[in-house]
């Protein structure tokens, strides 16, 4: 983990979405929560808008160990959820949880392709990458947590795809999705043939198939 971050916030009494709205238009707070722990109630609080639109602009900062000072008392915390303003994209309500260095926790890491351009089924096949994941689920200790999982897919061939069982995932780390059993391997990325491609094929195949009845 490359990065450390720390984000200030206020405990809040004034619940409510009337409240809500007002922190966020008048005060430029965004109201949160942040829960988890043993003997740890929910806790609501509020943050700077400014303070954490900034630190949003960091890939990292979604699946990074956050110290999050309420009043000056410190937790370590990740970012669970985000809500955003549908239209003007702003952040209306932020959910952190609690971690412990002691205990493992259940979060999702995005994936980093590597090498979509020159994989054997794109650049050698004329195929086309398709997504079938953007982020992981995994489970691991906060010392443990990664920024990002790399996929490469360099030797990747055309129809074929690459499942979660074919990760490289760091040391500790897991995938929440093995855990249930081998049935839940499921396809990360796949090289498909493009819809121009396919059409090409058929109408050739159906062009020899002429020409032999033709005979």
């Amino acid at each position: 983990m490359s990065e450390d971050f720390k984000l200030n916030a206020e405990a809040r009494e004034d619940l409510g979405k009337g409240a809500s709205r007002r922190l966020r238009r008048l005060e430029g707070k965004v109201p949160a929560i942040v829960y988890g722990g043993k003997a740890k109630k929910p806790a609501s609080i509020m943050v700077s808008q400014k303070e954490l639109t900034k630190h949003l602009e960091s890939e990292a900062f979604f699946s990074h160990i956050i110290e999050l000072n309420i009043d000056g008392k410190s937790e370590n915390v990740i970012l669970k959820d985000l809500q955003r303003h549908p239209a003007k994209g702003y952040t209306m309500h932020a959910d952190f949880q609690r971690v412990s260095k002691t205990t493992k926790l259940n979060t999702s890491v995005p994936l980093h392709f590597l090498n979509e351009e020159t994989a054997k089924g794109v650049k050698l096949q004329g195929g086309k990458i398709v997504h079938n994941m953007v982020q992981l689920d995994i489970t691991c200790l906060p010392a443990d947590l990664p920024e990002y999982i790399e996929v490469d897919v360099a030797d990747l061939e055309l129809g074929h795809s690459l499942h979660i069982s074919d990760l490289k995932l760091p040391k500790g780390v897991e995938s929440v999705e093995l855990s249930h059993g081998p049935d839940h391997d499921q396809p990360v990325v796949s090289i498909n043939k493009p819809r121009g491609m396919a059409s090409e094929e058929a109408e050739s195949e159906d062009g020899e198939e002429g020409g032999e009845e033709e005979k």
